[in-house]
């Protein structure tokens, strides 16, 4: 069961999936077990202030959209 794939870290896509996953609160076990084992703190932080702030600019111009088209 222990494949010596596992011992890696993980790559940027997965830490990305790993970081949107826990944003939405949908994180597995086995995916935080690994992140938590060979992924480094740092690349965690940076990236998920990285999602928030994008998260925070595609609403913000959801809303101005949604405000312009609405005539206000």
């Amino acid at each position: 069961m222990d494949d010596p794939a596992d011992n890696k870290p993980p790559t940027f896509w997965q830490m990305l999936h790993s970081v949107m996953a826990a944003a939405f609160g949908v994180q597995s076990g086995k995916n935080r077990t690994r992140d938590f084992t060979h992924g480094k703190p740092a690349h965690f932080l940076l990236l998920g202030l990285l999602f928030t702030a994008v998260f925070s600019l595609i609403l913000f111009g959801i809303v101005k959209l949604v405000l312009h088209l609405a005539g206000v």
